[in-house]
């Protein structure tokens, strides 16, 4: 999965599970059974997971190309550089 098939995986889930949170209020609140409520959103949360979850193929729209290790030998990891902090002198 691609860094845009991650970002659009996270916005699909978190709007299925908000979807899915006020159909399941809405029904239960109407017909009055806080059962059907938690049954409607557990089959929600199960439905989400199964599309947000596996590596389907519409994530993974934008390939990424790694550097050749051939290349990568080539040029070098940049180093840290140390960090110098600067102490004030107390003077009395």
């Amino acid at each position: 999965m691609d860094w845009q098939g991650q970002k659009l995986s996270e916005q699909l889930m978190q709007i299925l599970l908000i979807v899915f949170a006020v159909v399941a209020f809405a029904a239960g609140y109407l017909l009055g059974s806080f059962q059907l409520m938690i049954q409607i959103y557990a089959a929600g949360v199960v439905l989400t997971t199964l599309v947000t979850i596996p590596d389907w193929p519409w994530f993974n729209h934008h390939h990424l190309v790694w550097l050749d290790s051939s290349e990568a030998e080539k040029h070098p990891k940049p180093q840290p550089q140390p960090v110098h902090s600067k102490k004030k002198s107390s003077k009395k």
